[in-house]
This record gives structure tokens, C-alpha cells and sequence, in this order.
């Protein structure tokens, strides 16, 4: 494995490049912020670029090897003990009260195009998979969503909270969920504030594959190794999903459009349930990151 890129000082993806394999793997939370400062396990705008050039970089390695057969493999995962706890509520509680609509759409937009890039970087090129360790909530859940397989390890749970604070999960939750669940279980999975487990969600449709705790990675490493015997029927089957069902990003960013508008109008009681959720996650903060705790 080559390390591109490691920087302990501010909360971006660990990346490790497999050119053998034929694979990227994104490792969210991987550096703490400095000695005596918290690091909530969430999509802050750092992480968010962090993860957007990431996916421009191998997008360009592609483009710049077009004869490469088969799929190349983008493995999300997370270093933390969690997955991803969703938005930055902070920042969002900082925007809508000074009525920063601009800059909170940019956030938004960021957010979908990160998304759709899991789900159609490359056209028909790339295979994303999401290895879910630790809770993914809120945006977590949906960032597992936009991609093609999901990997989540027995013990965890996935939902969307935001019904708490009176808004809905506007990133591309409802169009990702709705290719693995009816459309009218979508909307009932995003208005009843529910974590559901693993298992639950394996039964339902939406996990493709559940694992025992721990064998995450190591699933995710076998299915690639399987992948590459069926890369040629993999690139067809892209082109067949976006075909029949495809994923748009003007869709997406019409409804993240919405999702900012209804947070502009969210009243200050909503507000403050964001600002508990907030201390809530900083006191489920563990202190170090899983891989630097796995190796020593």
C-alpha cells in the first residue's frame, strides 16, 4: 500500500491507493485536531473537499488510462468508532441564525456532489463500496447510501435523525434509498427518526452484506478480489443501473435547494435540539482513531 495522504493536525480521510487491486480506500476521521480540541466524527467542510479531491484524483487517473479493463474499486470507511454522525449541525446552527442562506447551499452542495461522485464517478468505471463499522446517521447514512455495495458489520445502526431538529435528510437520501426500498418506505424511514440495526436493514434490502463485527474490511477486500474475475460484467451492469434508474444531479440539487429553504425557516426550539445533538456527539468522542488503536 502507497500512503498519499496523512495529516494529523486536521480531520482528513487517511488514503490508500491498491494499484494491484485496482482500489482506493478513504479512511474518514483519520487525524484529531490538536491536544485539548474535540473532533466530532461528522461531514465538516474539511472533510467534505478533503473527500471531493480525492475523487477528482482518481477520476483523473482513469481518464489518463482509458485502455484499464474492468471496474476500479472506491472503498469508503471511517477511522473513527463511528462511521459518520451526519452534517455539521454547528456550522448549521451558526448559518441559519445569522441567516447565511448562500453559504449553507454551498455546504448543501458540496454534500450532493460528493454523493453523486460515489455513484457515477468515472461514468461506468468505478465500483464504490461503503464498509459501515460504527453508526451512520444523518448524512453518514446517506453517504453509505450513494454507494453501490454496503458493508456494515453486525452491532451498528443507520437512520435519520434530523425529524428531531423538524427537517429532513435532504442529501440524497431519499433518491438513493428509494433504489433499495419502495419509494413510500423511504419516506417512512426519513420521517420516523429511527435507528435501525444492521441486520434489519440487511433484511430489508438496503445492506448488501452483513458481517461479524471486526470483518468489515476484510469483506470489502474479498469482494474486490472477487470483483476483479467479473470487472468487464461490472462495468456493464453500471451502464445497465444508470439506464433503467438513473442518478441525477440536478435532482439531487434541486432537492438539497429545498432541504437549505426548510432549515432557513427552522425556529430556535429546533435550533437548540441541534445544539444537544452537538454536545451529545462531542461526549461520544473517542480519543483515538480505530486504525492508530488497531496497530499501536
Amino acid at each position: 500500500m502507497n500512503l498519499h495522504s496523512i495529516d494529523r493536525n486536521h480531520p482528513i480521510p487517511l488514503v490508500r491507493h491498491e494499484g494491484e487491486a485496482g482500489a482506493d480506500w478513504l479512511y474518514m476521521h483519520h487525524a484529531t485536531p490538536g491536544s485539548g480540541e474535540a473532533y466530532r466524527p461528522c461531514f465538516s467542510t474539511t472533510l467534505l473537499h478533503s473527500l471531493r479531491q480525492c475523487q477528482q484524483r482518481i477520476a483523473a487517473q482513469l481518464d489518463d488510462h482509458p485502455e484499464m479493463p474492468g471496474v476500479h474499486h472506491l472503498v469508503l470507511a471511517s477511522d473513527a468508532d463511528v462511521f459518520n454522525l451526519g452534517g455539521d449541525l454547528d456550522l448549521f446552527v451558526q448559518l441559519i441564525r445569522s441567516g447565511n442562506r448562500a453559504r449553507l447551499l454551498d455546504y448543501a452542495r458540496l454534500c450532493v456532489e460528493v454523493a453523486f461522485a460515489f455513484a457515477r464517478l468515472a461514468g461506468d468505471r468505478v465500483h464504490s463500496v461503503a464498509v459501515v463499522q460504527g453508526d451512520a446517521l444523518g448524512g453518514g447514512f446517506e453517504a453509505a447510501l450513494c454507494c453501490h455495495t454496503i458493508i456494515a458489520e453486525e452491532g451498528t445502526g443507520m437512520g435519520f435523525p434530523e425529524v428531531l431538529f423538524d427537517l429532513f435528510p435532504g442529501m440524497g437520501a431519499y433518491t438513493f434509498l428509494s433504489r433499495r426500498v419502495t419509494p413510500v418506505q423511504a419516506e417512512r424511514m426519513m420521517l420516523d427518526g429511527r435507528v435501525y440495526s444492521a441486520e434489519e436493514l440487511c433484511r430489508m434490502g438496503v445492506v448488501d452484506l452483513l458481517v461479524p463485527r471486526g470483518e468489515g474490511l476484510n469483506a470489502a477486500r474479498e469482494l474486490i478480489r472477487k470483483h476483479r474475475r467479473i470487472g468487464n460484467a461490472l462495468r456493464s451492469m453500471n451502464q445497465v443501473r444508470e439506464t433503467c434508474r438513473p442518478v441525477s444531479l440536478d435532482e439531487l440539487l434541486a432537492v438539497t435547494t429545498g432541504w437549505v429553504d426548510a432549515a432557513m425557516r427552522l425556529n430556535d426550539r429546533a435550533l437548540q435540539t441541534m445544539e444537544r445533538l452537538v454536545r451529545a456527539q462531542l461526549r461520544r468522542n473517542t480519543t483515538a482513531p480505530r486504525m492508530l488503536r488497531q496497530t499501536g
